[in-house]
């Protein structure tokens, strides 16, 4: 039966799923695994940083003061004492006149303030002493890194919330956590819904088409730092699909399912939610693609109605359920960043919804730009390839136009295909 449905507005819709603040618990995981999680809590320094007083650099430890005279016409000559590597702590009694040979990283010798790098001292050897000769004076603290000046013992490092990358697993090793306090990554269920469709090493059918949609939001799903779990997929039969999703969303902390959810005879979702007794929070949005994405509460877990089309699935997902599962994880950013940018094509047909375009992101000197892929129709998959952005614009306008300025919603950005050029020198009055 045909019902009339009332659409929310994008950001009413993604606040009723937002107000569903489930948040992950935590969980110890290996050091080696941990790339790409979410740390559970702040990270803090068990010792400072530097540890010591240390060089920065290969050169020479020295007494500042010997140096008050220096100057190129009476320069002052320093008898190195000893040579000491990083990891290695200095034995020799350093008096006025000597100086000692260090390593990067190596801990400052006693009665030594400054050091002085290599190139700037001049060595030769006297009597069968090595000896340096300085031409300039050095004040205490030259070229010492002192200790804690990086970070003090207890300070926050790392915050609760930030994504494990690289650069975390760096500081994590540095302050010994070989085990990672991470949030505890949610169980996303994922269900395709479709008497049409085939699995995807099945040859195809008059009538039929290979599932995309399961392979693609279970891709996204990992992407968003969420565990998919593939249930299957489901014919259209309402027993059917009411008995596989009441049972199922016991095993997971959030449940989608692909198709269903327009006003079709076979779509069966809406109805479903209704038998489940779930919260409807709504099941139409004014936007293009994806105006049927529906989503229900039930038991506070969320049931994420995509379309069965393979751009509205897509969009659906990234505006919806990728920020609830980033929330989950404890990103204090769970939102697609926004940035304005100038649409490169015409779309004048006027729309009374918000339409998100499938687009790719260009860079011309300090502008950024957004050029759609494929075909705008919310049944194209091709296009999914190539998009790395989605070009927002406003519903109730008369269309938009090539260089008009729009919201573009950044998706994954890859990278450039342009290497890296020397940072250009900015002047001032020019």
């Amino acid at each position: 039966m045909f019902e009339e449905r009332q659409p929310v507005k994008v950001a009413e819709a993604v606040n009723k799923v937002m107000s569903f603040t489930a948040k992950g618990e935590k969980e110890y995981i290996d050091l080696m695994e941990a790339e790409g999680r979410y740390l559970a809590e702040d990270i803090l320094a068990d010792h400072p940083i530097p540890p010591f007083d240390r060089s920065p650099l290969d050169g020479f430890a020295i007494r500042s003061a010997d140096t008050n005279e220096a100057s190129k016409e009476s320069p002052v000559q320093l008898t190195v004492k000893e040579t000491v590597g990083a990891g290695n702590v200095s034995t020799a009694a350093i008096g006025p006149g000597e100086a000692v040979r260090v390593m990067t990283g190596t801990i400052m010798p006693k009665a030594c303030d400054a050091v002085v790098m290599f190139e700037l001292a001049d060595e030769y050897v006297e009597d069968g002493l090595e000896k340096i000769q300085i031409k300039r004076r050095f004040y205490p603290d030259d070229n010492v890194s002192k200790q804690g000046e990086e970070t003090s013992e207890g300070e926050v490092v790392v915050k609760q919330g930030s994504k494990v990358t690289s650069g975390v697993i760096a500081v994590l090793a540095t302050f010994g956590y070989d085990r990672v306090p991470a949030v505890k990554r949610p169980v996303v269920g994922i269900y395709a819904t479709g008497t049409e469709l085939l699995d995807v090493n099945e040859k195809l059918e008059p009538g039929k088409i290979r599932n995309s949609n399961a392979y693609m939001v279970a891709s996204q799903v990992k992407e968003a730092g969420a565990e998919p779990l593939y249930f299957g997929k489901l014919a259209d039969d309402f027993d059917t699909c009411y008995e596989a999703v009441k049972t199922k969303l016991n095993d997971v902390d959030a449940l989608i399912t692909t198709g269903g959810v327009s006003v079709g005879d076979f779509d069966f979702l809406p109805e479903i939610y209704t038998k489940l007794g779930a919260d409807v929070l709504f099941n139409k949005i004014a936007m293009r693609p994806g105006s049927v994405t529906t989503v229900a509460a039930k038991d506070e877990k969320l049931l994420f109605g995509l379309s069965g089309n393979p751009s509205a699935c897509f969009v659906g997902f990234e505006l919806y359920a990728r920020p609830w599962i980033k929330s989950y994880l404890g990103s204090p950013a769970p939102y697609l960043q926004v940035v304005r940018g100038t649409l490169t094509a015409d779309f004048p047909k006027p729309n009374p919804f918000t339409r998100f375009i499938r687009s790719k992101v260009e860079y011309a000197g300090n502008r950024l730009y957004a050029s759609p892929v494929g075909m705008d129709k919310s049944q194209v998959v091709t296009s999914l390839a190539y998009t790395d952005c989605l070009a927002a614009v406003p519903g109730g306008s008369r269309g938009y136009h090539a260089g008009d300025e729009v919201d573009i919603l950044l998706l994954n950005p890859e990278g450039s295909s342009e290497p890296i050029r020397d940072p250009e020198k900015k002047r001032s009055g020019h």
